[in-house]
């Protein structure tokens, strides 16, 4: 069998490692090679075409589409679905650091790949995000009367982000921390009028998807930030966008998810750009010179500063 073994506290097998082993008669040495290959380097070749999967493992196109209908896949991209979530299930901070030890670069190599990476996921977020949509997403914020973003571990941050760049736009915005039960309330305080933003990835954390449903359950509008269109987020929301956080290091890449966040608050703002203006224009004073910023005293105070420490040092 092509797939063997199983590391505790991983799932049972994923839907493509089951058609292997429903289909392995019909699978070829070569063809075996080619599969083990693509399941060993998930965070590799989950987004790639057949074509760029092809190429990436120096075949015919037709090989990779002939290994595809092997295993009972009446096109690439429903392969491509169950390679996804082959990859999600399987993916833990440990085997993404292994994996990227096992590759045996220098250094500075390392650094190179990890931006590299990075600008693979911009890059796919360019191609494939409709502006539109951001758009209406953004004309959401507009319409709701509260946002509430959750967000949990690292998420936290882009929750947080989003939350703050909305308040100084005029928006009832707000990144709740704490117990699941203290979400579970603030959740329960929202109403149609009100919107839930989801941000999770891969699996997916229970906290947030459980959020999302306690939402829509309440007839609460739900948009999540997810990874792939397969992740439980992105079946329980009534909306979703995809932002790739395929990185070379064990905590994920988040530079697309960010990208995708400013590209919404911009959005926001631009849509009522008087209003953002003059709520912005209220700051302006505190920005150009305020006590929030760092000052250097002035050559004369640190001259006599120093003088002060010296006296006391000498005392």
């Amino acid at each position: 069998m092509l797939v063997r073994g199983r590391s505790p506290g991983i799932p049972t097998r994923t839907a493509i490692e089951k058609r292997i082993a429903q289909f392995e008669g019909r699978l070829s040495p070569n063809r075996r090679r080619l599969l083990q290959a693509t399941l060993e380097n998930p965070d590799e070749t989950f987004f790639l075409s057949s074509r760029a999967l092809a190429r990436r493992y120096r075949v015919d196109p037709a090989t990779i589409v002939r290994t595809v209908q092997a295993l009972g896949y009446r096109r690439y991209n429903d392969f491509a679905a169950d390679l996804r979530e082959h990859f999600v299930s399987r993916l833990t901070p440990y085997r993404i650091l292994k994996a990227t030890t096992d590759e045996k670069r220098s250094l500075a190599d390392h650094v190179r790949h990890s931006l590299e990476r990075d600008l693979g996921n911009l890059n796919r977020l360019q191609s494939g995000l409709d502006p539109e949509r951001v758009v209406g997403f953004a004309r959401r914020i507009h319409q709701a009367r509260r946002i509430l973003v959750v967000g949990s571990d690292l998420a936290a941050s882009l929750a947080s982000f989003l939350a703050y760049a909305l308040l100084p736009l005029g928006f009832d915005a707000e990144a709740p921390v704490g117990t699941g039960g203290n979400l579970q309330h603030k959740i329960r305080l929202l109403a149609r009028k009100d919107l839930l933003v989801a941000i999770s990835f891969g699996r997916c954390l229970r906290v947030t998807v459980e959020s999302a449903k306690l939402a829509r359950s309440r007839g609460v509008p739900t948009v999540a930030l997810t990874d792939s269109d397969t992740t439980p987020l992105a079946r329980e929301c009534d909306e979703y966008f995809v932002a790739s956080t395929v990185g070379a290091t064990f905590s994920g890449s988040y530079v697309a998810p960010m990208a995708l966040l400013n590209a919404v608050v911009l959005a926001c703002a631009e849509i009522a750009p008087s209003r953002a203006l003059a709520l912005l224009r209220q700051t302006e004073k505190e920005y150009l010179s305020g006590p929030r910023w760092y000052e250097e005293a002035p050559d004369e105070d640190r001259s006599s500063q120093g003088r002060s420490a010296r006296r006391r040092k000498q005392a």
